[in-house]
């Protein structure tokens, strides 16, 4: 399983989101740092969590943090997260 499908499954099992949208970056930061040359180091979550839409910005990202945990946020250099 890659590291994108790791992103979907655990966002759908522990944040039950309406929609969300996971999209690989990683090709527009190529040689920049933080690349890591494995294509898989920016991300950009796109995400509609009704669950989610009373907290702060900042409690929404430590959710989607928790939600990952730290194995997969260690393989990450940079997460974007949109929220809808």
């Amino acid at each position: 399983m890659g590291l994108e499908d790791e992103i979907k499954s655990a966002i759908a099992e522990r944040l039950a989101p309406a929609a969300f949208e996971v999209i690989n970056e990683s090709h527009k930061h190529a040689g920049h740092a933080g690349d890591d040359g494995s294509g898989e180091s920016h991300w950009l979550l796109v995400i509609d969590a009704p669950s989610l839409a009373d907290q702060s910005r900042i409690a929404r990202h430590r959710a989607v943090h928790t939600a990952l945990g730290p194995d997969i946020i260690s393989r990450i250099h940079a997460l974007a997260i949109t929220f809808q």
